[in-house]
């Protein structure tokens, strides 16, 4: 029996958006084009291309003439990788208790990196050096995990931000224990936008030994970059890609990517449109009585409060995610296609929800 002819076709209404995550955008227009200029012909796999290569000179751009990125697959990936070049086998990592890399990585940097996470509690997101002292201690006790990383988020899994000054406070409480740190910066762009600052600014300059880029939430299709920030931090770093699983093959479709987001200013545009369609967001939930927001709005996500079942029904109008369902918190991202329709037509919606 011949198999049925299937065609390529539409699944989805590419009018229709929501507010569950910057993930659920699709690529923007001038990655797909690059997509289409790196394909055709071939070039040597594995990171040996021409489009691998010029990523290099793009990177050192942003980070300084020693910075050098290895694409990776995706953002669990890149910290996983990141986490393990920077520490021991019997190294931990101090990180908020909402890190990415402690909620939402499924015990990755545990169970494939090994390692040993030192949770802090964090209410708006952000670790201080009295926070990391909490954990910075007992490097010479055997039975317990040596403090070796402190890893922060910018911007951080609450939205929030932190400035130049913070940063390099905390780097330089982590460089005086003898500790590295690593920037999970799947959201950096959106920081960088915030503060109206470059990269550069927010990472090497500021003391952040190696860095997580993000691409996917800001209009790749996927791929993000371990990008190594001090060179003597490090060692082994391709092999820690491979033994990871996060070496492609065809790397130059995840290095154009990152290519034409970085080479001019598409991320820049990118995450300060996502910036700017949380900010109106916000403001017109302010306006909606009963409607609490719980953390400043200083990247592209809005953490709201309001009654569960006013949540349910607007979930069936509008994707997005409870974050403390028992609370009734939840949250709302913006993406770098989010537009001014979309927001007020979400705001009208919860207006109407929260009247019935």
């Amino acid at each position: 029996m011949n198999p049925p002819k299937t065609d390529a076709r539409r699944h989805h209404d590419p009018e229709v958006r929501g507010f569950a995550s910057d993930n659920y955008a699709g690529a923007h227009p001038e990655v797909l084009a690059a997509l289409a200029l790196a394909n055709g012909g071939h070039q040597v796999a594995y990171g040996e291309d021409a489009y691998t290569d010029n990523l290099q000179q793009v990177i050192r751009s942003h980070f300084g003439p020693t910075a050098e990125a290895f694409p990776v697959f995706n953002g669990t990936g890149a910290n996983v990788v990141a986490l393990q070049a920077v520490t021991d086998r019997w190294g931990a990592v101090i990180c908020a208790e909402s890190a990415h890399i402690n909620v939402d990585e499924c015990g990755a940097p545990e169970r494939v990196g090994g390692l040993k996470l030192l949770t802090v509690p964090a209410p708006d997101g952000k670790l201080t050096p009295e926070l990391i002292d909490r954990q910075a201690y007992g490097w010479d006790d055997e039975h317990r995990a040596m403090p070796q990383v402190v890893s922060i988020a910018q911007a951080t899994e609450l939205g929030t931000v932190y400035t130049p000054d913070e940063i390099r406070a905390l780097c330089e409480h982590a460089h005086a224990h003898g500790m590295k740190v690593h920037l999970d910066g799947s959201r950096l762009a959106n920081a960088a936008a915030t503060l109206n600052v470059p990269m550069r600014t927010l990472t090497n300059a500021a003391g952040v030994d190696i860095l997580s880029l993000g691409g996917t939430k800001n209009g790749a299709l996927f791929g993000e970059a371990v990008v190594v920030l001090n060179q003597d931090a490090v060692s082994h770093m391709k092999h820690l890609r491979k033994l990871s699983m996060q070496l492609a093959s065809k790397m130059r479709f995840v290095s154009v990517q990152l290519e034409a987001l970085l080479a001019r200013d598409l991320w820049l545009r990118n995450a300060g449109h996502a910036n700017g369609m949380a900010q109106r967001l916000a403001e017109g939930v302010r306006a909606v009585h009963g409607v609490e927001i719980l953390h400043p709005v200083q990247a592209n996500a809005v953490f709201a409060r309001l009654p569960h079942d006013v949540s349910e029904r607007l979930q069936k109008r509008f994707r997005f995610y409870f974050w403390d369902e028992a609370a009734g918190d939840v949250r709302w991202m913006c993406a770098f296609d989010t537009t001014e329709e979309d927001v007020d037509t979400f705001v009208a919606a919860l207006k109407e929800e929260m009247a019935r």
